[in-house]
């Protein structure tokens, strides 16, 4: 599928979602703040129990956490979640060498690694969640707006 096309099919998509645009933003924010934090392996399960616990839009905050999340923006995603999170503890760079290959090396630099990761992933993750929503409240309101049957003066 042609990059041009799966960008018309999510137009399309994000047309089609019911529910007022300020549920469609939480939803989409939700969603945003899920995929911007380093728990790439269940940001789909964390989606769905968290939009079921939170009766949210699925579909829109799938979208959402698909936007942030996906093969184009991770390397860079953790990176910078990584780098946030050493500069905010004040830790120093990893270099990534295991001094040794005993489970106790291999758990301290996973360790050193993880550790900043989560703390820059959810402060990343705020930061992306909370400008989601009001974006996404606005292009909703927008787009049904110009989308919008015109309607015809009564006589």
């Amino acid at each position: 599928m042609a990059i041009k096309d799966r960008i018309r099919d999510f137009y399309n998509r994000f047309l089609s979602l019911s529910g007022a645009p300020e549920e469609i933003a939480r939803a989409m924010s939700l969603g945003v703040f899920i995929g911007a934090t380093p728990t790439i392996p269940f940001h789909t399960a964390l989606v769905m129990v968290s939009c079921l616990l939170f009766r949210q839009n699925i579909t829109a905050a799938i979208l959402g956490a698909t936007i942030v999340s996906n093969p184009l923006t991770i390397p860079f995603l953790y990176f910078a979640e990584y780098e946030l999170g050493v500069a905010v503890l004040g830790m120093s760079a990893n270099p990534f060498t295991v001094a040794g290959y005993d489970i106790q090396s291999i758990l301290e630099i996973g360790l050193h690694i993880l550790y900043p990761l989560q703390v820059g992933g959810l402060l990343l993750a705020v930061a992306c969640a909370v400008p989601s929503y009001f974006l996404t409240r606005h292009a909703v309101t927008r787009m049904r707006t110009r989308h919008a049957e015109p309607v015809e003066p009564s006589p």
